[in-house]
């Protein structure tokens, strides 16, 4: 019975606390195992490490106005296929992560069903859920223009008006929530 899933997952959710020391943030800093980047010959470029669906805005700065920006907030939730599953490693190197996209669209639609009948806050359920480094700031994004993130988002949250909610959202890096704040 859906129901009783939503049930579940909200008791999952809402009554279980990950460890501090066992979060995994997926773009913390890893130990470095291969050469620094002042060992390579200098015509070698480093490769760019922040390939995730809101990596461009921290490539280039937009030359667009302010008014045709967006700012927004976000729930992401990774699957086991999304991009980057070597963030779903543990220090060993095992592979931890198991969720399906099935179940973490059916987690977001439960979570966005209690954040819009007022029983959660967007920004808490993000700080405390959501599988990006932009869940220590509530999931703010802060402002992007178009070009910036990835295409799924980027329509999806310029649909949305602000303070709205978006339906689930596909993208490489797993599945989102967005609010636009902005």
């Amino acid at each position: 019975d859906a129901s009783e899933r939503r049930e579940r997952v909200r008791r999952t959710l809402f009554n279980f606390s990950i460890p501090k020391s066992s979060k995994i943030d997926s773009d913390r800093k890893r130990k470095k195992d291969s050469v620094s980047s002042t060992d390579r010959p200098s015509e070698e470029k480093p490769k760019d490490k922040r390939d995730d669906h809101h990596s461009n805005k921290h490539r280039k700065k937009s030359k667009m106005s302010s008014r045709d920006q967006v700012k927004a907030s976000h729930i992401l939730i990774k699957h086991q296929g999304s991009r980057r599953k070597a963030s779903w490693k543990d220090p060993e190197g095992k592979v931890i992560m198991t969720t399906t996209r099935e179940a973490a669209a059916e987690q977001l639609k439960s979570i966005r069903e209690d954040i819009l009948s007022g029983k959660a806050n967007f920004e808490d359920v993000a700080t405390r859920v959501s599988d990006c480094s932009s869940a220590k700031r509530g999931g703010d994004l802060g402002p992007f223009g178009r070009g910036q993130m990835q295409k799924p988002f980027e329509e999806a949250t310029y649909a949305l008006k602000v303070g709205d909610i978006s339906e689930i959202v596909d993208t490489d890096s797993g599945v989102h929530i967005i609010k636009r704040t902005a």
